[in-house]
């Protein structure tokens, strides 16, 4: 599909950065709405203090209490990585305060599906809990926490998913985006949210003098932001300066070698190098390594390589979670083509395609369904819900993925409210939604969702755009610069990576790995100045082309490694033959 390249806009009339920051870096900063030097700041000193957390004083005394009469603590996390991470925090940080007995529990999304539901309230009692605490779940929890309350477990949710119009009945409830919560920053991941309940604990715990009293060691914070970097990035939330702090002060731990073995195993099988780590590395490289374990099988295997102490046997499950994640791929490919297939059988073309796009297909893997959704949204630029059948052969589980402009738990909360029979459940973010329906209603409800998009969308909202940053000149290709922009983040969602846009002479080309393209280009026909370039992923049956003399690219600048040397290589996000 076509994209149209829309450069961003900036002012640079308020902005007061020193001479120090280069002037493409401050026309980057400015068109992300950060102006002065004080609010790129990734230090730790500047983190938010978690007084204003709604909840958060209840939950303390709650865990300050078991810690005191060693009560049965039982974690239970979400599938994905931010769960994972969430889980493995939570575990690590009790049991260095001075828990005995704590433990995780995570769904398995298969047979249970996702958060604290009563079928999982059953199994937590094997492990005869006092007191259950959620990790990036929890806030729609309602039954699950009434049944644990008849069980007579208390339940404290940590969570950072928005809330529905009821709560559920928790002895406390930690969550930024809940109301009345004047927490200033409302885009922590869910392993952000335990980490600051944990920080707080360790601060409580410290007044009253509990380490001294058990000869404990008192834990250093610090320690867990790897897992804090990990998780956030993951989740994609957005990165504001509060969140950038939280993922530098991890990234430069992991680069400093003060790293958990389970994240250095996963850097290693990754072919990532800890010393040069970005946060991009997180979201592409680990994250869905991590995510494979919830997707594919049991998010414990990635849970349980976070907390290993023994680098061996990190490395042996990072190993399965890397084979996981091979699997994964594979499943999701098969799946791609299959949705594919079947829109081209319509004979569509994109003017017919619905603003609101459902796809099912009974032999689609539940675990997988999320990115399928997110790749045919990428595209044809439209929101898309795959679904998948569920255990239960009357019902299919959908996930959804959205684009700017539509808020997609809102739109399926339209959709609900105008029909309520058609949903049996729901939730999510403005960009990622899960849901449940009735196999029988999937039609009814393509319908809903089409009409329901098209209420909030103009057509002039499916055109796909691509933001850039404008253009680069000669001087600016070379490792120096480059360098300047992988320091100048955290770079990620709401905060982007700097994207530049221009015109090239292509003077070779050629297929990598079955489907990438790799280039050589030059700024003039005749320049001696090569500029090596990769587009991963490209349309094979496109590219390379032979009659292409230029192309017009939208690009990230990055450094390329290879044998000890260092080179500038242009990351492609967008290939376009110039006639």
């Amino acid at each position: 599909m076509k994209k149209t390249v829309k450069r961003r806009d900036y002012d640079l009339s308020q902005a007061n950065f020193p001479d120090t920051v280069s002037p493409i870096l401050q026309r980057i900063y400015a068109a992300r709405g950060a102006l002065a030097e004080q609010s790129v700041e990734t230090d730790l000193k500047g983190l938010l203090k978690p007084d204003d957390l709604k909840g958060l004083p209840e939950a303390v005394n709650l865990i300050k209490t078991a810690l005191e009469l060693q009560q049965r603590i039982l974690i239970v996390g979400d599938f994905d990585c931010d769960g994972a991470t969430s889980s493995a925090l939570a575990v690590q940080a009790l049991s260095r305060m001075g828990a005995k007995q704590v433990d995780f529990l995570v769904p398995n999304r298969f047979e249970y599906g996702y958060g604290l539901t009563p079928e999982i309230v059953e199994v937590a009692k094997a492990y005869q809990p006092d007191l259950i605490i959620t990790v990036d779940n929890g806030i729609s929890s309602l039954e699950g926490v009434a049944a644990a309350n008849e069980a007579g477990i208390q339940v404290i949710v940590t969570d950072h998913h928005l809330p529905g119009e009821a709560l559920p009945n928790a002895a406390a409830i930690v969550n930024p985006n809940q109301q009345g919560c004047e927490f200033p920053s409302k885009n922590l991941a869910g392993v952000g949210v335990i980490f600051y309940v944990m920080t707080a604990l360790r601060s409580a715990l410290r007044e009253q003098g509990w380490f001294g009293q058990q000869g404990l060691a008192e834990p250093n914070m610090a320690e867990f932001l790897d897992l804090v970097a990990l998780g956030t990035v993951a989740d994609v939330v957005p990165l504001d300066q509060n969140n950038r702090r939280l993922v530098e002060s991890g990234l430069k731990r992991i680069r400093a070698g003060r790293v958990r073995p389970g994240i250095k195993a996963l850097l290693e099988i990754s072919k990532r190098s800890a010393s040069r780590l970005v946060s991009s590395d997180l979201g592409f490289a680990l994250g869905p390594r991590l995510n494979a374990a919830g997707r594919l099988d049991d998010m414990s295997l990635g849970i349980q390589c976070l907390l290993s102490d023994d680098e061996y046997l990190a490395r042996e499950m990072a190993v399965q979670l890397d084979e996981l994640n091979h699997d994964r791929k594979a499943i999701e490919s098969d799946m791609q083509r299959t949705a594919m297939n079947d829109l081209q059988v319509l004979h569509l073309n994109e003017d017919e395609l619905p603003f609101g796009l459902s796809l099912f297909n009974e032999d689609w893997h539940q675990g997988v369904v999320g990115i399928l959704a997110s790749r045919v949204k990428d595209r044809y630029h439209r929101p898309v819900i795959a679904f998948a059948q569920s255990d239960d052969e009357t019902q299919i589980k959908g996930s959804a993925r959205s684009i700017p402009g539509l808020h997609i738990r809102d739109a399926l909360d339209a959709v609900a409210a105008r029909h309520p029979q058609l949903l049996s459940k729901f939730g999510g973010h403005a960009m990622a939604a899960g849901l449940s329906l009735n196999k029988v209603d999937f039609t009814a409800f393509s319908t809903a969702f089409d009409q329901e998009v098209r209420r909030q969308l103009v057509k002039e909202d499916l055109e796909p755009l691509i933001f850039s940053d404008g253009e680069l000149s000669a001087e600016d290709f070379n490792l120096l610069f480059a360098q300047s922009l992988r320091d100048g983040g955290p770079w990620g969602q709401h905060f982007p990576e700097p994207v530049f846009d221009g015109v090239f002479y292509l003077q070779q080309q050629r297929i990598v790995g079955q489907k990438h393209l790799k280039m050589l280009l030059s700024l003039e026909p005749k320049s001696q100045q090569m500029i090596d370039a990769i587009a991963f992923n490209v349309d094979v049956q496109a590219w390379p082309n032979d009659s292409a003399e230029q192309v017009r690219l939208v690009y990230k600048l990055d450094i390329n490694e290879f044998r000890g040397q260092q080179s500038v290589q242009l990351l492609v996000d967008y290939i376009e033959a110039v006639c």
